[in-house]
């Protein structure tokens, strides 16, 4: 594995360019436009518990996709990217249905956005979302054992917070295990070179205290749950670099990192979901593969 020194970003680094998702994405808007509507079929398709209410914000809203069956199913936890600042978990309802028809409940959470939602309310609205699932666990059929977080992008940092929450300091009824895995597709760990990026510091103003609190590879992991990375080989060096960051301050608990090398940062998500891919398979296999 790289050492922290050979994974700093070369002098001069155009971070806006690095960051801008559009420069790099044939079709940006296009696929965007097609997960929306991927998103209505699947909720026509394959019938879920849509808009259930885990806090008092009006963002504070996820859809449950259950599975056939008695249960207790294991759950994997979606968190949407968007730099924070845009989509919706109405636009995600797609990563359910193939994980849904393999026996695993999948949750797609909503949250406030910036710059109306503090980047620290909107971890909290995610650790929220994850207490009320696991407060829930019996009601909707879920193994509060085999509950994995997953996320993109901005949702990646978002799932990686939430794998380093003292969850006991949070509230006496939940347990430091809450979460027994985490899958990190393309996340933002380190926010120090946002900061540089004028279109999202004026929305998310990366103070240095922020910057500390606030990014993955600057905090450890609460637990030993294994957590899986990916990130699209025809992604911004940037975007490889925040991963290997990750996976090198949580080597602890680091299950290794999918290659894929033919994905943009957006066909990353679409082969999450894509039972024939490397990516989806080891992400069942971390589901499946978590004691029951």
């Amino acid at each position: 594995m790289a050492s922290e020194a050979a994974l700093a970003a070369p002098a001069g680094t155009d971070f806006a360019h690095q960051y801008d998702v559009r420069a790099w994405v044939p079709d940006f808007a296009g696929s965007l436009a097609e997960w929306t509507a991927r998103a209505g079929f699947a909720r026509a398709t394959h019938p879920g518990l849509l808009d259930l209410r885990y806090g008092p914000a009006e963002a504070e809203t996820l859809d449950l996709f259950l599975p056939a069956g008695d249960g207790p199913h294991p759950l994997l936890v979606f968190l949407h990217g968007g730099f924070w600042r845009r989509l919706h978990k109405d636009d995600f309802s797609w990563v359910a249905p193939p994980y849904g028809d393999r026996g695993v409940a999948v949750a797609v959470v909503n949250y406030g956005l910036a710059p109306g939602t503090t980047l620290e309310d909107i971890v909290t609205q995610v650790r929220r979302s994850l207490a009320w699932l696991y407060r829930g666990a019996d009601c909707y059929r879920i193994d509060r054992r085999r509950i994995v977080v997953g996320g993109h992008s901005a949702g990646g940092h978002l799932a990686a917070m939430a794998l380093a929450t003292d969850w006991p300091a949070a509230a006496n009824d939940l347990p430091a295990e809450l979460l027994a895995g985490g899958i990190a597709l393309s996340p933002l760990a380190d926010l120090a070179p946002l900061a540089t990026v004028p279109v999202l510091h004026a929305d998310l103003d990366f103070t240095p205290s922020r910057v500390a609190g606030l990014s993955p590879c600057r905090l450890s992991p609460a637990t030993s749950a294994p957590v899986l990375g990916a990130v699209g080989g025809r992604e911004s060096p940037e975007f490889h670099r925040q991963l290997g960051m990750l996976a090198w301050a949580w080597a602890p608990v680091w299950r290794g990192t999918v290659s894929m090398p033919d994905d943009d940062h957006l066909s990353l998500c679409d082969a999450f979901v894509t039972p024939s891919s490397p990516l989806f398979q080891r992400s069942l296999a971390l589901l499946r593969g978590l004691p029951g």
